[in-house]
């Protein structure tokens, strides 16, 4: 059972309005538009398609008429073959896993979201109905009130990667006051995220990134900021850490974050080998190879350098959402959008990111 939209729906007939959206006698959206993936492959394999179902809400679910979704580097990985021994047999999928917009309806369980209120959150890396739609489901617990400073589009860019930093450091590593914290890759959202909830925490934060990331970083609060173009960050870095959060990943930051650990201190890395190993091997023989091969650098790096070793990947967070809102609404948590396209234009977004024209965070927006 859901409680029903009370608010009428307007539906644009102008160019960029909303067409063909499907509706039951009780005035409930039964399809609407969304950007489908029917296979895997490059740009030209997403479809712009209307009439497509929108599914009944669970008791614990709320429907979200989307106003901005933002594009993250998973939904480029996935749309090229990454995790395509869970999803190929899912096939078509909804990618995206972001959102801003309202609630349209709620599952008869909800208590903490109404019909009509702007909310803000994002979906578990592996949804298969994704957030490129008109109306997307996501669960309770993973939406919050939109900050009432930003902008659709800007509070789109942050819950995914925020909520993937606040994992790392709040859930793994549990930072606090004092601690000493290095992002390694902190030009990014995630690493940019991080940076910002570790000063938040009152931590003392260090960070890799480009050049062109310095003066934002250190605007953001962050003590040190090495160029990793210029200079060699393992030399420029001062100190040991107690907690690394590496997003980038390769053997060369894995040796050096861990180098600069704290005996007792959390590695913690966003390239994950889970997805890659069961796409070579298959499910069967693969998650279970992944499971031995993360033990297997978790007991090396225990016993040779005292430090804990972890796969790090974005989990729903009700607590952790709602404190990234606060900090959001604070000014204190930002993750700056460099372009917005319309999501019909989805094909071109997704161009734009693969051939790096567009190094920040790029937004479709859903009229």
């Amino acid at each position: 059972m859901i409680r029903l939209i009370s608010r009428r729906i307007e539906i644009g007939t102008g160019d960029g309005g909303i067409s063909n959206l499907g509706f039951d006698k009780r005035g409930i959206v039964t399809s609407c538009r969304a950007v489908l993936l029917p296979r895997f492959g490059g740009p030209e394999v997403l479809e712009f398609r209307d009439n497509v179902a929108v599914p009944d809400l669970k008791p614990n679910q709320v429907l979200v008429r989307a106003r901005a979704v933002s594009i993250n580097p998973l939904d480029t990985r996935m749309r090229s073959g990454y995790g395509r021994s869970i999803f190929e047999p899912l096939l078509p999928l909804i990618l995206g896993r972001d959102i801003s917009g309202e609630v349209a309806a709620v599952g008869n369980s909800v208590k903490s979201l109404t019909v009509g209120q702007e909310v803000f959150g994002a979906l578990h890396p592996t949804a298969v109905r994704g957030t490129y739609t008109d109306y997307a489901i996501l669960a309770e617990d993973e939406l919050a009130p939109k900050p009432g400073s930003l902008s659709h589009a800007e509070a789109s860019a942050i819950p995914f990667a925020a909520l993937t930093a606040w994992r790392a450091l709040k859930s793994t590593a549990r930072i606090r006051e004092g601690h000493r914290v290095l992002v390694i890759g902190g030009g990014g959202a995630v690493g940019f995220s991080a940076i910002q909830l570790a000063v938040a925490a009152d931590c003392h934060v260090s960070t890799t990134c480009g050049g062109e990331s310095i003066s934002r970083i250190l605007a953001a609060g962050a003590e040190q900021a090495v160029d990793y173009t210029i200079e060699d960050a393992e030399v420029a870095l001062k100190g040991h850490f107690d907690a690394v959060l590496d997003t980038i990943g390769v053997p060369d930051t894995e040796r050096m974050g861990i180098s600069l650990l704290k005996k007792g201190g959390h590695y913690m890395t966003l390239q994950g080998e889970a997805a890659s190993v069961t796409d070579r091997h298959g499910l069967a023989i693969g998650l279970p190879m992944a499971a031995a091969i993360l033990l297997k650098k978790q007991i090396q790096y225990r016993y040779s350098h005292g430090i804990e070793y972890w796969w790090n990947y974005m989990r729903a967070d009700a607590e952790g959402l709602h404190e990234i809102r606060r900090l959001s609404e604070a000014g204190k948590l930002q993750v700056p959008v460099d372009k917005t396209f319309p999501i019909s234009q989805v094909r071109e977004a997704h161009e734009a990111k693969d051939r790096r024209q567009i190094p920040g965070k790029v937004v479709l927006e859903i009229d």
